[in-house]
């Protein structure tokens, strides 16, 4: 068989995971200093970049996508720790998360589905699957118990101390560093990156549950697809 050909077959049958794309981009410039006004000018570029990678896919012969939002970042450990102590930031009574990185996530999220919609329109013979990270990640920090993060979803297992067990000079795997003994029941990983547990159970959120638009286990079986996962990721 033709290369190019089986190339096109290959891809037509897989299901292609678009990231998530954004994180490296909105991380390095709030942690340059920028205000979130100045980086929410950053989110038509970023949306722009994904959806040119998608039509990208759909002219290599790709039919099902799953393209995620972006997480909850106001509830991450990097963000808690830099803005702590701040009274330029309000937090969420219900989680500890902060309220206006969480509503920027959400602008990311709700631009994002608006561009997709746009697709779905040329394109209804693909399947363009949105995956609701936020979401998914949201009922978790609402009730960690619940989900089995007994030692909380906010504070990082491996880390350089601090209220959060994050520290811009002490990453983890520094020598200086401590890491948790029971990571299955923390939810925050590094700060910035989650645990196996936490991914495993947004995993099962999405693709067995009901937080992708439209729900991933009304439209193709796993069994007849091939995971090429992070394609496009910029991570």
């Amino acid at each position: 068989m033709p290369r190019p050909h089986y190339c096109k077959q290959l891809i037509r049958r897989s299901l292609i995971l678009m990231g998530e794309i954004g994180g490296n981009d909105y991380n390095h410039a709030f942690e340059s200093g920028k205000s979130i006004a100045e980086v929410e000018a950053y989110v038509p570029f970023v949306i722009n970049a994904i959806i040119l990678a998608v039509n990208e896919l759909i002219e290599l012969g790709a039919e099902t996508l799953v393209i995620p939002g972006n997480l909850p970042i106001g509830c991450s450990a990097i963000y808690l720790t830099l803005f702590y102590g701040s009274n330029k930031v309000q937090y969420d009574p219900l989680t500890g998360c902060i309220i206006q990185l969480n509503k920027f996530a959400e602008y990311h999220n709700q631009f994002l589905k608006k561009e997709l919609n746009k697709i779905r329109e040329v394109h209804p013979e693909v399947n363009i699957i949105y995956g609701d990270y936020y979401n998914a990640a949201m009922q978790i920090f609402l009730s960690p118990n619940i989900y089995g993060f007994t030692n909380g979803a906010l504070k990082a297992c491996c880390g350089g101390g601090g209220p959060f067990n994050y520290n811009t000079s002490v990453a983890c795997a520094d020598p200086l560093s401590t890491t948790c003994v029971e990571p299955e029941t923390f939810f925050n990983w590094d700060g910035i990156h989650l645990t196996e547990a936490a991914y495993k159970l947004i995993f099962k959120s999405l693709f067995e549950g009901s937080y992708t638009t439209p729900q991933f286990k009304s439209l193709c079986s796993t069994s007849g697809l091939q995971l090429e996962e992070g394609l496009s990721s910029s991570k």
